[in-house]
């Protein structure tokens, strides 16, 4: 089997191919070509095929990672969406909850508000109701409803949502309204609300719907557009896409559910990370994929996956209430810009120069001092082995933007303001670190800092150092590292139910009975993706909150017959969740299951990393110059003479000591003064700070 995995970035686009028989790695990367992705994805592809002589026609699994909904929600470039809900409920997505998004601003615009995702007049309201107990009380007004759809289809709404009340509890009525727009405007693009989340609280599963919307036709032009230009060059392999949840989907499920696409680009990095921990050994880690544009932080305590509360998953504001990892994202990527404000502030980020037109090293355009710039000056990065020599750079170009923007209206040197821009950029991580950390009560020097992405490795050393992480883990090919993480993820789906249950008299037979309907139709979907016996598994969730509180925390529930045993299970497990999450248990409470989730994975077959060759502690094999590189060494910043080695003639045993650059053709790893490092068995490289 030959399998591949791309992921497309804000700058660069990276590639892996794995092919199983051959028992070989080959992997590619180019700029991203932002104005039609698919591009830059069918160009690199190609160039791997032919660096590693395959035909595009052998391949077998494409899977893809893409921050397409995301970048459509970002830049509030959705479709036209129109809303059918209950007569009367025609502003939730507007008013949202009560909630201050800034507590002490008299004069904020709530983003949900500022770009609605339904205009107001697009909201249109039929006669319906079913009760909380999922009794229908008024029947569907079928004459309203199609005056509705009517009217949004005059109006040039080529997407529509469909949100009523309690639908969660029972979804005949939006069935309905499927039915009468398929008849009088099968053009348009449709989702119900209890298909995309079938929970109870309305504002979250309205918007959650209507991102669905708003997304959907994009997204799906995104995908139908990609498989076009793949079978034009003869690729016929199965697509697969990343979703937020750490699992993959194929292209119908995307394009119904592209929702579940939103923030799924650094899922993919945080799934590598951990696979590159289990190589080396260690249980607990924290990881930082340092791009282009973006940093993405994850955090995974005894190398399990954190999901976000469902009341905590938002994207630009919007409420998504879907299954994601808990990952966070700031701007601070090798192109985020560095600049002196008005008040003469030194300033990086979080605006990147993204792929074009880049940093100014790059030549084509750019006219702002950039990080990837800073670290040029510094002697950091080698301007002749950018994506191994691939990409053509200009020093002198950087030099020219820090000297007019930075150093003269800063009255610096040169090279102490590139250095600044490089401590800024980290300061910003640090930060954002901190409160992923020890802002949810781990202590750092408990864990491993994961770094990769183009220029993670570049500000390990100093991200670890503030944060008095002992060990940093640097993975063989850290560039590309977010692809790899594409061809570990299995295939995964979920699907949910609110039940309220009293774990003190809870209703079993019911309980029952919505576990095995949704287990039983997503093991359907799987078997139609072709997988079947031990390559599906089903896990059991529930989100449980004690008597009178207001949110849940997810537990996991026994496989098999609900009974009085499995409660018991539930409880001893949340109280040992609610414990570890907030310091505090009450044993003697009864608690509340609130939603139970089914979540279904197709296992891909699974592929093992190759060691290295074995070597002594001597790396001078690897050496292959020195330069002078801009350190800070006690709170001074000097040239300090620093070898450099081959990432790819460095051998398992091998010992660096620092100051020292190690170079390949996906990222630069810089181990800093008074660090050292060694290669392990799989060729990771493992930093003591």
């Amino acid at each position: 089997m030959i399998r591949v995995g791309v992921d497309v970035g804000g700058t660069f686009t990276d590639f892996i191919m794995m092919d199983d028989s051959r028992r070989t790695i080959f992997t590619n990367k180019v700029s991203s070509t932002p104005s039609d992705t698919s591009f830059g994805t069918i160009n690199g592809l190609l160039e791997l095929c032919n660096l590693s002589d395959t035909k595009p026609s052998e391949l077998d699994l494409f899977f893809y990672g893409t921050t397409e909904a995301t970048n459509i929600v970002v830049e509030h470039k959705g479709a036209n969406v129109g809303m059918i809900t209950t007569k009367g409920f025609r502003d939730i997505i507007h008013i949202g909850r009560q909630k201050r998004y800034l507590t002490y601003s008299i004069q904020v615009d709530q983003p949900w508000q500022k770009y609605p995702l339904v205009k107001r007049r697009f909201c249109l309201c039929v006669s319906e109701r079913i009760d909380s107990k999922g009794r229908e009380v008024t029947p569907l007004d079928e004459a309203e409803t199609v005056e509705a759809v009517r009217s949004l289809k005059a109006q040039g709404i080529e997407s529509i949502a469909v949100c009523f009340l309690n639908s969660y509890l029972n979804p005949t009525h939006e069935d309905s309204v499927r039915e009468i727009i398929q008849r009088e405007y099968p053009e348009a693009y449709v989702s119900l609300s209890h298909e995309i989340v079938n929970q109870y609280r309305e504002y979250e599963r309205f918007s959650t719907t209507c991102l669905n919307s708003y997304t959907g036709p994009i997204v799906g032009k995104h995908i139908d557009n990609l498989k076009q230009k793949l079978a034009s060059e003869e690729i016929n392999a199965k697509v697969m896409l990343m979703q937020s949840s750490g699992g993959t989907a194929t292209t119908s499920w995307a394009i119904e559910r592209p929702v579940t696409l939103l923030m799924s680009g650094p899922a993919a990095g945080l799934i590598a990370g951990i696979k590159f921990a289990e190589l080396a050994d260690f249980e607990n880690i924290i990881t930082v994929d340092v791009g282009g544009t973006t940093a993405d932080f994850g955090v995974a305590p005894g190398r399990a996956r954190r999901y976000k509360h469902l009341l905590d998953t938002r994207i630009k504001g919007y409420a998504a209430m879907l299954p994601m990892l808990d990952m966070d994202t700031i701007g601070a990527g090798g192109g985020s810009i560095a600049y002196v404000d008005d008040g003469g502030a030194f300033r990086v980020g979080p605006i990147s120069a993204g792929a074009f037109p880049g940093p100014a090293c790059y030549g084509l355009g750019g006219t702002k001092a950039t990080v990837t710039d800073a670290h040029i000056i510094t002697k950091r990065l080698n301007p002749g082995y950018l994506l191994g020599g691939k990409l053509q750079v200009y020093p002198e170009k950087s030099e020219t933007v820090f000297k007019e923007q930075i150093s003269e209206r800063l009255e610096m040197d040169l090279e102490e303001s590139a250095l600044g821009a490089i401590k800024i950029s980290n300061h910003n991580m640090v930060q954002a670190l901190e409160l992923n950390v020890s802002g949810r009560g781990y202590d750092p020097r408990d864990f491993a800092l994961v770094a990769f992405g183009g220029a993670g490795p570049l500000h390990a050393c100093e991200l670890a150092r503030q944060l008095s992480i002992p060990r940093v883990i640097i993975p063989p090919l850290p560039g590309i590292t977010s692809a790899i993480g594409l061809l570990l993820s299995d295939i995964l789906y979920s699907d949910s139910a609110t039940v309220m249950q009293n774990s003190i008299s809870p209703n079993l037979p019911e309980l029952e009975e919505s576990f095995t309907f949704m287990e039983n139709e997503i093991a359907e979907k799987l078997k139609s993706d072709g997988f079947d016996g031990d390559s599906i598994s089903i896990q059991r969730i529930a989100e449980c909150r004690y008597i009178g509180q207001s949110y849940e925390l997810r537990t996991p529930f026994d496989p098999g017959k609900v009974t009085n045993k499995s409660i018991a299970n539930l409880l001893k497990s949340f109280h040992h969740i609610h414990h570890r999450e907030y310091a505090v248990s009450f044993e003697d409470r009864g608690i509340e299951i609130v939603h139970i989730h089914v979540v279904g994975t197709g296992k891909v077959t699974a592929f093992k990393w190759k060691k290295i060759a074995k070597g002594g502690p001597g790396p001078s094999k690897a050496r292959k110059d020195s330069r002078k590189v801009y350190f800070e060494v006690r709170d001074k910043g000097r040239m300090i003479s620093t070898p450099c080695y081959e990432r790819q003639l460095l051998k398992s045993g091998n010992v660096i000591k620092g100051p020292a650059i190690v170079e390949q053709a996906d990222s630069t790893t810089v181990i800093e003064p008074e660090c050292s490092a060694k290669v392990d068995d799989y060729g990771n490289i493992i930093i003591k700070v």
